[in-house]
Parts: structure tokens; C-alpha cells; sequence
């Protein structure tokens, strides 16, 4: 459940650009699961650290230039 809800969280931040734009003022997981959960998702920090050791290294980098942040991070995904 908690992966099928992360996964439409990430749908819906594709087609929202004012979404997009809160979670890229946030700096850490607390608050990207806040945001999430305003918006009628249920997900934790631990979905999204889990999701985020899903991705590749070099990912990250492409996105981040070698530093990562929550926000680069959800920003990957979401661009997808």
C-alpha cells in the first residue's frame, strides 16, 4: 500500500506544478511527507528513504551534481 501510495503522490506532482514548487522549498523527508499528506497521501519518511536507495547512484548525481537533497531527489522521480 504505502509504495502505491508513493507512486501516485509522484503522478500527481507531475501534473501539478504548483505541488512541484512546494517540494522544492523543502529540505528533508518530514517535509515532503507533510506535503504528501495534505494532498490525501499516506506515506512515511521511511517510503520515501526506501525509495530513494532504489535509485542509482550516478541518478543522483545527474540530478544533484554528487550532493543529494530531498528535493532533487523527489524531483528525479517525478520527472521520470
Amino acid at each position: 500500500m504505502p509504495k502505491e501510495q508513493l507512486k501516485a503522490f509522484l503522478e500527481k506532482v507531475k501534473g501539478d506544478a504548483s505541488l512541484q514548487e512546494k517540494l522544492k522549498a523543502t529540505g528533508n523527508f518530514d517535509a515532503v511527507v507533510a506535503i504528501a499528506n495534505e494532498e490525501g497521501f499516506v506515506i512515511t519518511a521511511d517510503n520515501l528513504q526506501q525509495a530513494q536507495s532504489e535509485l542509482s547512484e550516478q541518478e543522483l548525481e545527474s540530478v544533484t551534481g554528487g550532493t543529494f537533497a530531498t528535493t532533487a531527489w523527489v524531483l528525479t522521480v517525478v520527472v521520470k
